[in-house]
C-alpha cells in the first residue's frame, strides 16, 4: 500500500527546498496535488491536445514534478476546476463540452509521460497516478448536485460526473502508456440525500449507485475520503447511515465489487484535526498520533486498499481551515510526525 501526503500550500506553492526534505524524512511515497485545469488553461488553447500550446502554463507543476522525482516521490494529479472560457466562470460546474476536459487530460498525461522535454531543456518526470475531480458528491466541489426536471429531482452531479470520469480516463489513457491509473469517485465521506435544499448532497453509496445507473464503466480504481465526523469517534467508528468512514469502508467495497468487480480502493484523503489549535473538531496531539497508526493499520490490513493519503503536512494558518497537519503552522512537529515516519511501507 502506497503512503502519501496531500498539502498543496507547502509543496506546490511553498519553498520546495524546505518542504521536500521533510517529505523525504517522512518516507512519503506519493504526493497528491490538484491539477487545476482553470489555472493551467486560463485562456482557451488553440490546440488543447498540445502541451506547449500558449494557452497553457504548467510552470508550477513542472517545478514540483522535478523536485518529486529528485526525492523519489510519485505524484498523484487530481484534475479539477473548469476554466471560465469553457463554462462561464463556474469552476465547480462540469464542463459544457466533456471533450475539452478530455483534451486537457490528454495534454497533461502527454506532458508528464516521462519523455516530454520542458522549457528548461530537462525531460519532465512521469506521472502515472490520476484522479478525476474531487468530492463530486459535495455541493462545494461539483454544482449543482440535484436538478428539478419536469417536477422530479434528478441527481445531476452523477450525470455530470460520469462524463467527467470518462473524459479524464479517456484522455489519460489515450497516451497509450501501459502503467497509468485513473481513479474515479474521490467521494466525500457523507451526504444528506436532500434533493430540494441548497446544500443537498448524496451520500457515498447513493452517489455510487447513481453513477452506475448513469453508465459509468471505465476506471482503474475507486477513491474515497473516509474522514471522521465527530472528535468523540475513533478510526474504527462506522459513522451514521449516510456516511462511509474507515470503520464502515467494507460497505463501500462491497458495492464497488458488485458493480465493477475487484477494483482497488484508494483512500486519497484522511486525517484527524488536533486541539490545540481546533477546540471544536480537534483531538489531542497524542490521540492524533494513535489514530493515525490505528487508521493506517486498518487500511493496510485490507487487501483492496492500495493507497493511504494523509491530509496534511502542516496545519493551515487560518484556524477556520484544516488543523490535521503532522506539524503546526509554524513548523513544530507533532507526535504524529514521528508516527507517520515509522509506519511500515
Amino acid at each position: 500500500m502506497l503512503l502519501g501526503i496531500l498539502d498543496e500550500s507547502n509543496t506546490l506553492y511553498g519553498n520546495p527546498d524546505k518542504t521536500f526534505p521533510i517529505l523525504a524524512k517522512l518516507h512519503v511515497q506519493v504526493l497528491r496535488l490538484d491539477l487545476y485545469w482553470n489555472r493551467v488553461a486560463k485562456h482557451r488553447p488553440s490546440d488543447a491536445t498540445f502541451p506547449d500550446d500558449p494557452g497553457y502554463d504548467w510552470s508550477v507543476y513542472d517545478r514540483t514534478a522535478q523536485y518529486a522525482h529528485q526525492y523519489k516521490i510519485q505524484l498523484l494529479f487530481t484534475i479539477w476546476g473548469t476554466p471560465h472560457w469553457e463554462n462561464g466562470a463556474q469552476p465547480r460546474n462540469a464542463p459544457k463540452n466533456p471533450k475539452d476536459l478530455q483534451n486537457f487530460a490528454y495534454a497533461a498525461a502527454t506532458r508528464y509521460s516521462g519523455t516530454y522535454v520542458g522549457e528548461d531543456g530537462r525531460t519532465l518526470p512521469a506521472v502515472r497516478l490520476w484522479t478525476a475531480w474531487n468530492e463530486p458528491n459535495e455541493v462545494f466541489e461539483l454544482y449543482p448536485q440535484y436538478k428539478k426536471v419536469g417536477g422530479t429531482y434528478v441527481l445531476q452531479s452523477a450525470l455530470d460526473y460520469v462524463k467527467i470520469c470518462n473524459a479524464v480516463y479517456t484522455g489519460v489513457h489515450s497516451t497509450m502508456l501501459s502503467n497509468e491509473k485513473v481513479a474515479c469517485g474521490v467521494t466525500a465521506p457523507r451526504g444528506n440525500n436532500i434533493a430540494n435544499g441548497p446544500r443537498g448532497s448524496p451520500d457515498p453509496l447513493a452517489f455510487m449507485r447513481a453513477v452506475k445507473k448513469d453508465g459509468l464503466k471505465n476506471f482503474d480504481a475507486w477513491a474515497h475520503h473516509p474522514y471522521y465526523n465527530k472528535p468523540s469517534e475513533t478510526p474504527a467508528s462506522t459513522g451514521g447511515s449516510r456516511s462511509i468512514e474507515l470503520g464502515s469502508i467494507g460497505k463501500l467495497i462491497s458495492l464497488l465489487t458488485s458493480y465493477w468487480g475487484h477494483k482497488p480502493l484508494w483512500l486519497t484523503e484522511y486525517g484527524w484535526q488536533t486541539n490545540p489549535p481546533d477546540k471544536q473538531q480537534g483531538v489531542s496531539w497524542a490521540k492524533q498520533a494513535a489514530y493515525l497508526k490505528q487508521a493506517y493499520t486498518i487500511a493496510r490490513a485490507n487487501p483492496r486498499i492500495d493507497m493511504f493519503i494523509w491530509f496534511l503536512l502542516k496545519d493551515e494558518p487560518n484556524i477556520a481551515g484544516w488543523q490535521s497537519g503532522l506539524m503546526t503552522a509554524s513548523g513544530t512537529a507533532k507526535p504524529s510526525f514521528k508516527t507517520f515516519m515509522n509506519l511500515p511501507h
